[in-house]
């Protein structure tokens, strides 16, 4: 028979052991999470190398910087489809001006509040059959012009992406337009309707040799 005192720990231990089967769901989650971020991010730094058109040299890619990846900010959004929806002009940061239209609207919750963006089809690149079903979603935060570039930020999606009327959103993924490292590209400048009152704390950060603030 156990002592009182054995009984005690051994009844914590159990405690203990209970609580890491709970969480060890929870941790091998986040742990795949992070391992999915940092094989998009080595992907995301070799299509530099691979476009002609790529303001980055191979040893200029040693410098983009990101937010530790942080699964708080991959979300489940609501996709609501915008058929009726018609074809608009978006600025660029070359005062040219690109076709689009919205595709549809995404509803989701982050830092306890809902939240509303447009993603975005270019007319341009569903001519292209590689591109068809390629979807955009330019946006801004509060972190633009502090720990981010300040003309916002995109997101790639595909078509493929919205399962049963649901997207999972992956800030993490966020990324810097080619403007965001050198003059004489037309990146699409972010419309108000996608500017987010809350700080989005992840994926890229501002290009830069100098150290970090």
């Amino acid at each position: 028979m156990l002592k009182p005192a054995s009984r005690v720990i051994f009844s914590r231990m159990k405690l203990l052991f209970y609580a890491l089967l709970l969480l060890s769901p929870v941790l091998v989650a986040a742990q795949t999470h992070d391992q999915e971020i940092v094989k998009w991010r080595q992907n995301y730094r070799d299509e530099f190398l691979k476009d002609s058109h790529s303001p980055l040299k191979a040893a200029d890619t040693g410098f983009l910087r990101f937010y530790e990846p942080d699964a708080q900010y991959r979300v489940t959004a609501v996709f609501i489809k915008t058929p009726d929806s018609k074809p608009f002009d978006i600025e660029t940061h070359s005062g040219k001006k690109k076709p689009y239209k919205c595709y549809g609207k995404l509803e989701f919750s982050i830092a306890g509040k809902k939240r509303t963006l447009e993603v975005y089809q270019g007319l341009d690149l569903i001519k292209k059959p590689e591109l068809k079903d390629y979807l955009f979603i330019p946006f801004t935060d509060l972190t633009n012009n502090e720990t981010t570039f300040g003309g916002g930020r995109y997101i790639d999606l595909r078509t493929g992406d919205i399962q049963h009327g649901t997207v999972l959103l992956d800030f993490n993924k966020a990324y810097n337009p080619y403007c965001a490292f050198a003059d004489g590209y037309s990146c699409p400048i972010p419309p108000d309707a996608n500017k987010l009152d809350v700080r989005i704390e992840a994926g890229e950060k501002r290009f830069g040799r100098q150290p970090e603030e």
